[in-house]
């Protein structure tokens, strides 16, 4: 990386301020809900006012929103390495299966996430992950810093029709049906299996893709 493409001392800085909040945050949710977090508690953790934290994070809420475009980010990433040797079909599936990997490793972090989503009554606007940010949190991750920040629904969308226009499924598959499908598993497994058996997270995740897309080839081929 040369010097004109390094992020300069002050970008840095708020970047480390941003993650590191969003790190305890995370942290927290491993062991306590959410709600239980206070700002004032998570900032005496980072040693920074509770005036910083806002200037970072305008609501408490953004935190959560926050981390869930970095998890998004790093799924994106993980996509189009994907991409590279699959295409289609075959590239939701390896995204899916990552993402078992990832509610494993993190349970309470994902299921935090996921329940957020679910008790939003409106979308939030998606905050801005800064160069610098994606280059303290992801070091090993190449590229990544200049990689279109997509969200979950564009980059399922961009593979299920490249799956369509490969034949994988028929030409006239409703994408619309089809894209409540995926983002219904891709929420509502982890859910329904975060604390019962969570290890078998990656395989009903492949065998209801598995359905969905007979399913749809049943469907469209009426």
């Amino acid at each position: 990386m040369t010097e004109c493409t390094r992020p300069s001392l002050r970008e840095r800085k708020f970047a480390k301020t941003r993650l590191s909040l969003a790190e305890v945050a995370a942290q927290h949710m491993e062991v306590a809900a959410f709600e239980t977090l206070s700002v004032k508690a998570l900032c005496e953790r980072v040693q920074v006012s509770e005036a910083t934290f806002f200037n970072y994070f305008p609501k408490k809420d953004d935190l959560i929103v926050y981390l869930d475009r970095l998890w998004t980010l790093e799924l994106n990433w993980y996509a189009r390495q994907s991409a590279e040797q699959h295409s289609g079909l075959a590239v939701i599936e390896a995204m899916f299966r990552y993402t078992a990997i990832q509610v494993q490793k993190k349970p309470g972090l994902m299921g935090e996430i996921i329940a957020h989503e679910a008790r939003a009554r409106e979308r939030s606007a998606d905050p801005k992950i800064t160069r610098a940010e994606r280059m303290l949190a992801f070091p090993d991750l190449d590229g990544i810093g200049e990689m279109p920040d997509d969200s979950l629904e564009h980059i399922l969308r961009a593979a299920l029709q490249e799956g369509i226009d490969r034949g994988e499924l028929p030409a006239n598959t409703a994408v619309t049906a089809a894209m409540v499908g995926l983002v219904s598993i891709f929420y509502g497994v982890p859910l329904a299996l975060q604390h019962s058996n969570p290890a078998a997270i990656g395989a009903m995740y492949l065998q209801q893709l598995a359905i969905l897309w007979e399913g749809l080839r049943v469907v469209s081929g009426k």
